[in-house]
């Protein structure tokens, strides 16, 4: 079953959730990562880490792989097999290259008093796998997966 919410173009379905690249739909994104999650059987302290780890993914795409631009289109996906909770994000944004960005120095980081730019050391450190495929020009997809038995 598919169903569209008129007023913000997203779609729910059975298996994936399209929002549009806009920060007002990271609530949506939350909301439906927080209800897969729990349906699966994850422990709600471990939720939040989960949630957190799409939450930085989806910025991402919408301030670099969008640059801000609200009409993009985000896919996700969770996939659950009973031993891996598995969230696919897929975009067709400008792709970057992960490997390219350092482990950030944090105390140099909490000197310096910055904000944002630890979206991918806080998705690798609150995930089990962490894994990027882009084919430039056509989409980009980061897969967010956490072992079952280590959130039960």
């Amino acid at each position: 079953m598919r169903l569209k919410n008129l007023k913000t173009n997203n779609y729910i379905d059975d298996k994936k959730l399209i929002v549009q690249s806009r920060t007002e739909n990271l609530s949506v994104v939350r909301d439906y990562i927080h209800d897969a999650a729990l349906k699966a059987g994850i422990n709600p302290e471990k939720v939040g880490d989960i949630i957190l780890a799409v939450d930085e993914a989806c910025t991402n795409i919408i301030k670099h792989a969008y640059k801000s631009i609200p009409d993009g289109k985000i896919e996700i996906q969770v996939l659950n097999n009973y031993k891996k909770f598995t969230i696919v994000i897929t975009d067709y944004g400008s792709s970057f290259e992960p490997k390219k960005v350092p482990a950030p120095d944090l105390q140099k980081y909490y000197q310096q008093h910055r904000v944002g730019g630890l979206g991918m050391y806080l998705m690798k450190n609150l995930m089990d796998e962490v894994d990027y495929i882009s084919v430039p020009g056509k989409y980009n997809r980061v897969s967010l997966s956490k072992n079952l038995n280590t959130v039960s």
